[in-house]
Formats: structure tokens, C-alpha cells, sequence
């Protein structure tokens, strides 16, 4: 019997031990937690959460800004782009892919380094968004869409994870309807999205001058009237 006592009582205090050593870690967990969110809030651009439904963004180029619209009908595009736009993911992308008369595209991270060329239009932030085609979203001129993977390796029609198009010439782009992710449009730069369509380009449909994006920033709305 002394000898179970003494066992408990060497037990005991360990027991104690771990509980604090635990409520440490805890404390620990917590506050880095902490610091995490004061890190995270002040390297974001812009805090996701003030941002209304359909927020409306300028897509600062080297040749003149865009400003576009995102819808609240595909949510997972919408919060997809302003999340990584708040990231700065789209800063010093190039537009790759440019077709006058059809569409310019942009959203490929590898474009930051000229040393991944050959890869252009292939690169992405390693995932990609089910999809989201509303028939009411159509390719008018200056819509905002997600490029993708052809319907042979990606039957469900995912978009990218980052790579878009902005519609130049909505007749050559209608047969588009139905197949890609609309989700939003341009308010403001329609010359923009033509200057950019209209730079001489090479055999890949690179600008032979690069066009960059500078920032992509939300701007601010207005509070709806009552």
C-alpha cells in the first residue's frame, strides 16, 4: 500500500507537469496565431473581407488601366481573384497571349522571369476552380473569363487558378458561350483592352513589347442607395 502511495505521488506531479506544458503550448499556438494575422494584414494589399459582393478592381497595365466588375453569380471565381489579387499574385504578370480581333489573356505567374519563356501560358498557382458558366454570362466585349485546360484533359471544364482572358472582339469570341467561366466585366478601359489587342506580336502570340500588369487594386464603391 505505501509503495502504490508513493507511486502516485511521483506520478502526480508529472500529471501536473504536462498540464502546464500543454497550457504553454496552447498560449505558444495561440499567439503565434496571433502574429501570423498582424503579419498576414499588413503584407496583404487590401483586406478581403471590406470588400462588397461585386467588387469592382483596376487593372493597372503599362499601357492604361481596365477596371472590371466581379459577379456575385460565380462566388468562387470572385473570391478566388480577390484573393489572390490582395496576395499581389497578379503584380508584374504579363499578358501572354494576345489575338487582335479575339481576346488578351494574362494571369501566368511564370511570366515574371523571362528565363520561362518556352513555359509561357502554362503556369498557374498549382490548383484549379470547379466550374462556374451561368448562360445568362455571355462573351460581350470586355468580359472577364477563365482560361483552361482543352475538354479532352479536363472534362469537368475547370478553370485555372489564375490565368484570365478579357474579351476584345465579342463576335469572334460567341463561340466561347457555354464552354468557359464568365465571371465579370469590363466598366471602364474598353480602349485599353484594344491598344493591348493590337500590339505586333510573335509566332506564339507573345507582344513583341511586354505589357505588364502593375496592380490589381479594388476601388471604391459608393454605399447603394436606400
Amino acid at each position: 500500500m505505501k509503495l502504490n502511495i508513493f507511486k502516485i505521488l511521483i506520478i502526480l506531479p508529472l500529471i501536473v507537469y504536462s498540464c502546464k506544458g500543454n497550457k504553454a503550448s496552447q498560449q505558444q499556438e495561440e499567439q503565434t496565431k496571433k502574429e501570423d494575422t498582424v503579419k498576414m494584414a499588413t503584407t496583404l494589399a487590401f483586406n478581403p473581407a471590406e470588400l462588397p459582393e461585386e467588387p469592382v478592381f483596376d487593372i493597372l497595365t503599362t499601357i492604361g488601366t481596365i477596371r472590371i466588375k466581379l459577379y456575385k453569380e460565380t462566388p468562387l471565381h470572385r473570391d478566388n481573384f480577390v484573393k489572390l489579387a490582395s496576395e499581389r499574385f497578379f503584380d508584374g504578370i504579363l499578358f501572354h497571349r494576345v489575338i487582335k480581333g479575339f481576346m488578351i489573356q494574362a494571369g501566368d505567374p511564370l511570366t515574371k522571369d523571362s528565363a520561362n519563356v518556352a513555359r509561357y501560358g502554362t503556369g498557374g498557382p498549382g490548383y484549379t476552380i470547379p466550374a462556374e458558366i451561368l448562360k445568362q454570362f455571355k462573351h460581350k466585349k470586355g468580359a472577364l473569363a477563365a482560361a483552361r485546360r482543352g475538354d479532352a484533359g479536363n472534362p469537368k471544364r475547370e478553370s485555372s487558378g489564375s490565368q484570365f482572358y478579357l474579351v476584345e472582339d465579342a463576335a469572334a469570341c460567341a463561340q466561347l458561350d457555354g464552354d468557359y467561366t464568365i465571371f465579370g466585366e469590363t466598366i471602364y478601359g474598353i480602349e485599353t483592352i484594344d491598344v493591348i489587342a493590337a500590339q505586333p506580336t510573335n509566332h506564339s502570340d507573345r507582344p513583341l513589347i511586354d505589357v505588364k500588369i502593375i496592380s490589381v487594386t479594388p476601388v471604391a464603391q459608393a454605399a447603394p442607395a436606400k
